[in-house]
């Protein structure tokens, strides 16, 4: 069974999209500007409104609440969200020392201001508060496009080894056919709301 069916799913400018994710599969997902990345991203994640059917492990998402279906898809931003002074303060379920290191952190970040980071450490700590309560499926929308070459590396061991200990779907949004080759194991493009090749 699919850890992610997804059938006839339109949404604005998109669609419709048939398509289906693997457990641990990891899917990369490129296009022009415009193509329609993020408004599919944002459409599986249930945050826009949406036709066709969404299933999760063969579950239908309207049988499941809309906070439920989020934490189990959930959706990386390519511009995150912040809304309280302090990092550690934006964090359910507080990450673990060994996930703040992958990532460059000590567990003094914690403790650190928002408006102290900077955008690149803002990108990994999002990503961090996104895998902490554990999702099934990550949606990610360019999760690395701020990060020099050393904690692009580091962000996409994580998320392999996260896929792989937790049998976790991935789709990551790119422009980068390095990092496409590197993370796909299968690669859609999108353009003018349509897949138009699939490998």
């Amino acid at each position: 069974m699919p850890l992610l069916t997804v059938r006839d799913l339109t949404s604005l400018h998109l669609g419709p999209l048939s398509f289906e994710l693997a457990a641990g599969e990891r899917l990369a997902l490129s296009g022009p500007s415009g193509a329609g990345k993020s408004l599919l991203l944002r459409a599986l994640a249930d945050l826009d409104p949406h036709g066709g059917e969404l299933a999760l492990a063969g579950v239908d998402a309207l049988r499941m609440r809309a906070a439920e279906w989020r934490r189990q898809v959930a959706y990386l931003p390519a511009e995150s969200a912040w809304w309280h002074d302090l990092v550690g303060a934006h964090f359910c379920q507080l990450p673990k020392p060994a996930e703040l290191e992958a990532l460059g952190f000590d567990p003094g970040v914690l403790q650190w201001q928002v408006a102290r980071c900077s955008t690149g450490e803002r990108q990994r700590l999002a990503l961090l508060r996104l895998i902490t309560p554990g999702p099934r499926v990550l949606l990610l929308d360019e999760p690395t496009a701020a990060l020099d070459p050393e904690n692009v590396t580091r962000v996409e061991r994580l998320l392999l080894d996260y896929c792989q200990q937790r049998e976790a779907g991935l789709i990551w949004v790119s422009h980068d056919p390095a990092q496409i080759a590197r993370i796909g194991e299968r690669h859609l493009r999108l353009q003018g709301g349509q897949i138009v090749t699939g490998t």
